[in-house]
């Protein structure tokens, strides 16, 4: 009996401690303003790949009308760092790196401007058709981890941010 009362007790100064959900609650400033983004393209491949990944993840916030674009810049490289007597390389580093920048749609403000990034290890292996299959999962895997990262950071901006005032034009301004 006294663990429970305990128990209770420390719930009660949980709540107290002023975490709350980032995307929680239906009038939450993140997901309102992750409803209203739009991606910019982004080309090639891993443009592509990033670009569903964000669609995916903005698009589970609403159906607003667009209010900001998100423009993203990706750097994806291969390099080989794991090399055998003979010249081989038997070891790759796939990274990829994106500049993304958050802009007002009606302005072309620039409210957030950032970098988000990851890396993965690929074994080099004889068969071709191996490492090409490897070097492309690696890179499904690391648009998914970056447009989580670019995603996070908008929505940690968005709940940072002062709510906009409806008649301030300069509201949106950083």
């Amino acid at each position: 009996m006294r663990n429970i009362a305990l128990c209770l007790g420390l719930l009660t100064l949980l709540t107290a401690c002023g975490l709350r959900p980032l995307y929680g609650g239906a009038q939450s400033p993140a997901r309102d303003m992750l409803a209203a983004v739009e991606v910019g393209g982004i080309p090639g491949r891993s443009g592509y790949l990033m670009r569903g990944a964000l669609e995916q993840r903005l698009g589970a916030a609403g159906n607003a009308a667009p209010r900001y674009r998100l423009e993203v810049t990706l750097d994806d490289r291969i390099e080989g760092f794991g090399v055998r007597a003979d010249n081989a390389v038997t070891r790759e580093r796939r990274t990829l790196r994106a500049r993304f920048q958050l802009v007002t749609i009606d302005r072309g403000t620039v409210l957030l401007d950032a970098t988000a990034g990851g890396d993965a290890g690929i074994d080099v292996v004889s068969s071709e058709y191996a490492t090409i299959a490897a070097e492309d999962s690696a890179l499904e895997r690391l648009t998914e981890q970056v447009a989580d990262q670019i995603v996070a950071r908008v929505a940690l901006y968005a709940a940072r941010r002062p709510p906009p005032a409806a008649a301030d034009p300069s509201a949106e301004l950083p």
